[in-house]
């Protein structure tokens, strides 16, 4: 039955149950002078009053969208689709908000995780005994269209999903089966509100007891658990192309499991086992999995996780306790609020319920500030130490300016999803309210500053205004020179302290660059190694690079070796980059690699990556994901889409369909090394 689920939503057979409302309420609603959350609660009542029940066959956790217009107008442009602005307001009503206030791209929450094991506790009419008129207006829509779904079920003789709609969402939930319908129809309900990467948090920890209070009453086995689960799974992939994103799969729905709780014992339940076999089962793009490791974690589990790695869907990915405890003490979290983190979206760390961390809100990218101090200071620089002052001169100034920008920070409320956090409204701020910056190019920068050092000042083999014509021409008429800087000069990855020192020295000087500064919600900010979609856009801002990078040759996914670099492979990349002071760049950005799928041919696969990912975390690395690839199966893809519709490849910090990728994106997963073990 699962099999047929799988093939029903992958093949978008629902596709024709969905239908534009047909209508725009902005107008009416700046009529009428709603407030923000009245126009909110108007909106996702009326949606959801116009939801048509949609019950798959053989499905048991249901909710699927089939109005495809609730929370943004849609604008259709190059033949693709992006959110232009909130349909709760009108376009001149929007313009004066992004007047008077930042607006974090589209000014919805995102990123936040909630008390989901308290939701299931209590279920919605608990929470409405206390709530707004707004947030019960809410409540009251989501539970008439909870009903119509079970009216719906009995009419197709699904007694048994009208019988779990009888107690969720209106009250707690009391089975494994109940605990995972209740958090789709509230994750489904966000959506819906506006709120989009909405991550689930520590699912082991809050839905784990409820699986082994059914096991142990003898309610379910665990083989009926894993098809439960895989049911849930399947759930999640029904409607993320109708939500903000860039792309389908880059949509925040990921999951924690394992690491320590509040107190420091370590979790790793059924739960936790059966979510890595239902992905394995299942290889689709969500959700995506992520797996809180330390130096006391055991063989058996990183072979486990290496098991799904090889099925080749860009996760699990790991993070490191050992490194982001202590660094998110550093930043103000207490060691309990810390031990309890989790992944938002792609990689970004933050602690459920009590954060509202911003943690995307801009970019510094290496590689142009390298650029920068290379035509600007390089001539005068009398000695490599004051080039590299200019170099942290312009990290600073590029910090100021980012962080300069970010004042008056506002989001649209959220009367519904933010019932389920402490705080009196967390679209103002909640505990933590931390900004983050990516830092992108870190190796690009590190190669090209080494190939400075040991050319212009060491061994003086080339002038500095040479070396500029040189990088300005794109190397054109400088073939010796391009040869020597892309493949001999000294490169990230090699384990060589010549040039590892010098990264490590440029993200402790963008540590610090941000070191002391409060944001304007009183937060401070974090600095990251991640890098987003960047890594596609900030080489447009920059011609050719000092390391031999090419006029638009992309950079790095995230934490990673140039492009073209050449390695001793990856356990040599693996020592390099562990090499930093991770903790000091807490925002998160996992160390990428990709290996070649011929590799888990081998009966030993599994155990040399298992190996390699222990090595990374018992070397302080912060964290780590894995691609499996195979470059000519991915030009075959290109050429011949058809016949690869569920290929998957891991972007920057999701998982996708690799057809339905543009082509930059798609030309750069298959530039990227392919490396084996």
């Amino acid at each position: 039955m699962i099999d047929e689920l799988r093939s029903y939503i992958l093949e978008k057979k629902y596709y024709p149950l969905r239908r534009h409302s047909g209508v725009d309420w902005a107008a009416e609603f700046s009529a009428r002078k709603l407030e923000p959350r009245a126009r909110m609660a108007e909106h996702f009542a009326r949606i959801c009053d116009m939801e048509t029940p949609v019950i798959m066959p053989g499905e048991r956790i249901v909710m699927t969208r089939t109005i495809t217009d609730a929370n943004a107008v849609i604008i259709k442009e190059e033949g693709k689709e992006r959110v232009d602005l909130p349909s709760i307001y009108t376009k001149e009503e929007w313009a004066e908000v992004k007047k008077q206030h930042f607006i974090h791209e589209c000014g919805y929450l995102s990123n936040v995780i909630p008390d989901n094991g308290e939701i299931l506790r209590r279920g919605l009419l608990d929470y409405r005994k206390d709530a707004d008129e707004y947030s019960c207006r809410m409540i009251d829509a989501l539970i008439r269209l909870t009903d119509r779904y079970a009216e719906a079920a009995k009419r197709q003789g699904r007694d048994d999903i009208a019988r779990v709609l009888e107690v969720v969402p209106r009250y707690p939930a009391s089975s494994f089966r109940e605990a995972l319908q209740f958090i789709r129809i509230v994750n489904w309900a966000g959506w819906l509100e506006g709120d989009y990467h909405m991550t689930l948090g520590r699912f082991d920890m809050y839905c784990g007891p409820y699986l082994e209070d059914d096991l142990r009453k003898g309610a379910e086995t665990e083989e009926s658990a894993l098809d439960l689960l895989c049911d849930f799974f399947l759930a999640l992939n029904k409607d993320t192309d109708i939500y903000f994103s860039i792309y389908r799969g880059d949509n925040g729905q990921s999951l924690t499991l394992g690491g320590v709780d509040r107190e420091g014992r370590h979790v790793w339940n059924t739960l936790s086992k059966l979510c890595l076999l239902a992905s394995k089962r299942l290889k689709v793009i969500d959700p995506k999995i992520n797996i809180r490791v330390d130096r006391t974690t055991p063989a058996e589990l990183y072979e486990q996780g290496s098991e799904l790695t090889a099925v080749g869907l860009g996760f699990p990915q790991y993070t490191n306790d050992d490194v982001v405890i202590p660094g998110f003490m550093s930043k103000g979290y207490s060691l309990e609020d810390a031990r309890d983190y989790a992944i938002a979206a792609c990689w970004e760390i933050v602690v459920p319920i009590l954060s509202a961390d911003v943690i995307n809100v801009g970019a510094l990218s290496f590689a142009k500030v390298i650029d920068t101090a290379f035509h600007e200071a390089l001539p005068e620089a009398p000695d490599f130490e004051s080039f590299m002052a200019a170099v942290e001169a312009e990290i600073r100034d590029e910090c100021d300016i980012i962080t300069g920008r970010m004042q008056n920070l506002w989001f649209i409320p959220s009367p519904f999803y933010g019932l389920f956090f402490p705080c009196e409204d967390i679209s103002k701020g909640a505990k933590y309210n931390n900004f983050g910056i990516h830092g992108t190019g870190v190796a690009t920068a590190a190669d090209s500053l080494a190939a400075i050092r040991k050319y212009v000042f060491e061994e003086k083999s080339i002038t500095p205004e040479e070396y500029i014509r040189a990088v300005d021409a794109n190397f054109k008429g400088y073939p010796e020179l391009l040869h020597k800087l892309r493949y001999d000069a000294p490169k990230m990855g090699n384990d060589d302290d010549y040039v590892d020192g010098l990264a490590s020295r440029l993200l402790a000087i963008f540590a610090d660059a941000l070191e002391g500064k409060k944001n304007c919600r009183g937060g401070v900010f974090r600095a990251g190694t991640g890098s987003a979609m960047y890594y596609i856009w900030h080489p447009e801002e920059i011609g050719a690079s000092p390391d031999g990078r090419l006029r638009k040759e992309g950079l790095g996914t995230n934490y990673s070796a140039s492009l073209f670099a050449r390695t001793q492979g990856p356990l040599s990349i693996v020592k390099s980059f562990s090499k930093p002071d991770l903790k000091k760049t807490i925002n998160g950005g996992p160390l990428t690699l990709e290996f070649h799928r011929s590799m888990f041919a081998a009966e030993d696969g599994i155990k040399k990556l298992a190996a390699l990912v222990k090595v990374w975390i018992d070397n302080g690395g912060h964290q780590l994901q894995l691609n499996t690839v195979d470059a000519d199966m991915l030009r075959d893809a290109q050429a011949h889409p058809e016949k690869y519709p569920q290929l998957i490849v891991r972007i920057w910090g999701w998982s996708a369909y690799f057809v339905e990728l543009d082509r930059a994106y798609q030309d750069h997963v298959i530039s990227r090394q392919e490396h084996v073990l």
